[in-house]
């Protein structure tokens, strides 16, 4: 492999030479081509031990962001807009606390915000891609020191999320995604098509930007793929407008300041908080529309890719929807399989972040030998797990997101309670009189075809269906078709023949397969993010191919020895 560096700087020299005044050097500009090389590794989680400088800043930034209710604006080109659709984002774990109060953009303004952005693209797209990188780096420094504890402080109680569950979120994984998303642009440089002979023909090529504006839905759950969404595809060079989630509008709104205060360019992420079908007719609507990069429900999904496609007509190019739509992920438990881990990696899995990961453990295949013993210890463990206050240290699970999701999941554990297919092993309350509250609940099914056991829920509710062990082999090919969802999946297992044929089996049931480790717990550069079917259009965020998604590649061929002769030498007699 040649480098563009190498061919720019000896074979154009040669070539030159070779052809005097006729020649003309590369019309690719060596700034399109040349990016400063670096390495990166991953955020280390700190530890918050008590007393510890960590901990003493982010109990400061708690203190701070809970005694006060931020105005948050609409921003469009860097101008503050404020409409009379007024909303607030209250605390989950705390929901007479109102900590944000922003407003929702119009369809007016939601197209002020595609002109603008549209706008700024020119000038954007003339950014060297190493100077944008050096932003973003210098960025990505910034949070992890600085800006730290306020990104974690505002997750935690916008977003009640517990101190560990935000710093492997909103610190780490946020200063992640933007460091090697950067790194995997840069490496993207790397190569360049094959020149035979350079010095007559050069071949060379290059990244644009997508041709129109990015319309970036981000979820609630968590921080890192917020900012990730937004600002990712500025990397190449595109703009986009931000639709937060209304239930993690304060740390999403930090992530905004913390690139604005960088000297992020105006216009090139527009801060946008709208109803979500405002936001969508609009920017559906818009012949600009270059992308669609969502993560959310199924349902809104399906919506979008519908609007984008009644509208296929008057778009400018045809939009890439890139989405990712969660998940029924589950364990599957061989017989052989370690029980200790099973119990442990499962509570972890299905509870923490009270089950509002993606990639939460919704569905336990179990054998019949191995039940009792592993039913013993999930209720053991389930009673000693705390359920309080994001901010107290020693809380395992809080509040979930909202009113909307306290209904949804208390109503799946109704139907566990009186469904003759169900009974409810562990947990099964809830109290909303104070936050979200939901117990975390262990329910088991006799039938693998019971909606509990299929179905999304979202939350701290985890099902187990009993097989009997002489029928492992088909449970294991049943798999696939007990949910239209393939995100994760975790197999436990201690023989290596049927684990081997068991990876095969279930190939198609999750983009992210793990073996003896729990559902949850990706990390970017390490296992790349994303699931197909019903979860998603599996592009893999936190892997090397990501950033091809926001890139529109231009080859370039340019010829230096002059062509006078039309026929070819075989014609001639």
């Amino acid at each position: 492999m040649i480098s563009a560096t190498q061919v720019l700087k000896t074979d154009l020299v040669k070539a030159a030479a070779k052809i005097g005044k006729r020649a003309i050097s590369s019309v690719v500009p060596k700034t399109d081509l040349e990016v400063t090389d670096f390495k990166v590794v991953n955020e280390p989680i700190l530890g918050y031990m008590p007393g510890s400088s960590e901990r003493v800043a982010l109990e400061a930034s708690l203190a701070k962001y809970s005694g006060e209710c931020e105005d948050i604006p609409i921003i469009i080109g860097g101008k503050e807009y404020r409409t009379d659709n007024v909303q607030y984002q209250v605390m989950p774990h705390d929901h007479s606390k109102k900590i944000a109060k922003f407003y929702w953009a119009t369809p007016e303004l939601v197209h002020k915000g595609i002109t603008t952005a549209m706008a700024a693209k020119a000038d954007w797209e003339r950014v060297p891609i190493d100077e944008k990188i050096q932003m973003f780096l210098r960025v990505s420094d910034q949070m992890a020191d600085i800006y730290r504890a306020d990104l974690n402080a505002t997750t935690m109680l916008g977003q009640a999320k517990t101190m560990v569950q935000a710093e492997i979120d909103s610190a780490c994984e946020l200063i992640d995604f933007f460091r090697f998303n950067c790194f995997f642009a840069k490496e993207l440089m790397k190569y360049q098509p094959i020149s035979e002979d350079p010095s007559t023909t050069l071949n060379l090529l290059r990244y644009r930007a997508l041709e129109g504006f990015i319309a970036s839905v981000t979820p609630f759950n968590f921080t890192a793929i917020a900012g990730n969404l937004a600002y990712t595809p500025c990397v190449m060079g595109n703009v986009t407008l931000w639709k937060p989630s209304d239930t993690a509008i304060l740390s999403n709104y930090l992530i905004y300041k913390i690139f604005r205060d960088a000297g992020f360019p105006d216009g090139v992420v527009n801060f946008l908080p709208s109803d979500g079908p405002v936001f969508g007719k609009t920017v559906t609507a818009h012949q600009d529309l270059a992308a669609v990069n969502f993560t959310g429900s199924v349902p809104t999904f399906q919506w979008l890719w519908k609007a984008v496609g009644e509208n296929l007509q008057n778009f400018t190019g045809f939009p890439k929807l890139i989405g990712e739509c969660g998940g029924k992920n589950y364990h599957f438990v061989h017989p052989t399989a370690e029980v200790k881990t099973v119990v442990a990696s499962t509570i972890r899995s299905a509870f923490e972040y009270q089950g509002q990961k993606c990639s939460a453990c919704s569905r336990v295949y179990v054998p019949e030998s191995l039940w009792g013993e592993i039913k013993e210890g999930l209720v053991e463990t389930q009673k000693s797990l705390k359920i309080g206050s994001a901010t107290d240290a020693d809380t395992f699970m809080s509040a979930v997101i909202d009113r909307k999701a306290f209904d949804r999941i208390s109503g799946y554990i109704n139907h566990a309670k009186a469904s003759p297919n169900c009974s409810i092993v562990a947990g099964g309350g809830y109290d909303d009189s104070v936050g979200f509250f939901i117990e975390p609940t262990i329910v088991q099914t006799t039938t693998p075809t019971d909606k509990i056991f299929q179905e999304e829920i979202f939350g701290p509710l985890v099902s187990v269906y009993v097989y009997p062990d002489k029928d492992t082999q088909s449970t294991l090919e049943d798999v696939i078709k007990h949910s239209p969802y393939s995100l994760t999946g975790a197999l436990y297992c201690n023989d290596q023949e049927f684990a081997d044929a068991a990876a095969q089996t279930l190939r198609g049931t999750a983009g992210n397969f793990y073996v003896n480790d729990k559902s949850t717990g990706s990390v970017v550069g390490q296992q790349p993010f994303g699931g197909a079917r019903l979860s998603g259009t599996n592009d893999k965020a936190g892997g090397p191919h990501y950033m091809l998604k926001w890139a529109s590649p231009q080859a370039v061929k340019q010829t230096f020895v002059p062509l006078h002769a039309v026929g070819y030498p075989y014609m001639e007699k």
